[in-house]
């Protein structure tokens, strides 16, 4: 095995592990709940096998619903996020980001900084739509949605700048 799987495989396991020990504790003001184990997903290798992404994000939901007892709606938004997620690196970074060697954890710019939020914008949206299924609880939605979007987005940039690797 070479070392981008047992980074994968080590951040699959840390971020669950966070997730469920740490930030499923997280309740403030009664619905808002921190999700950063979907950098799982938004910090997979560029380039590396879509199916793999694809299955992994699955069993990555499919964990957290376990935990959760939230019935799937983590593992639909998690495999959501994972197959629109060559799109939002289209519009982030450009038709070419695949000839890029684009890394997420290198430093904040607009366009990674836009590729998260898209990207957080789109599971809690997905997530919360699924939790709540009811039209008439739309505000309470987005509500939701922006709310646990922005906490998520700035857990997300602290623990990319926590787990940024040196310089190579």
């Amino acid at each position: 095995m070479n070392s981008t799987v047992i980074i994968n495989i080590l951040r699959f396991i840390g971020l669950i592990a966070l997730q469920v020990v740490l930030f499923n504790r997280i309740n403030l003001l009664g619905f808002l709940n921190p999700y950063p184990y979907i950098l799982f997903i938004l910090l997979y290798p560029v380039n590396s096998n879509r199916a793999g992404l694809l299955l992994s994000s699955f069993f990555l939901g499919l964990v957290l619903d376990m935990f959760l007892n939230s019935g799937g709606s983590h593992a639909v938004a998690c495999v959501t996020l994972a197959y629109l997620r060559p799109s939002f690196f289209r519009f982030s970074f450009g038709i070419s980001y695949e000839y890029q060697t684009v890394k997420i954890n290198d430093r904040l710019s607009p366009e990674r900084f836009s590729f998260i939020l898209i990207s957080v914008v789109t599971h809690h949206l997905i997530l919360y739509l699924l939790e709540i299924f009811r039209f008439s609880l739309i505000l309470d939605i987005l509500i939701r949605t922006v709310a646990t979007t922005i906490f998520t987005l700035i857990l997300c940039i602290i623990i990319i700048y926590l787990i940024k690797p040196g310089k190579q």
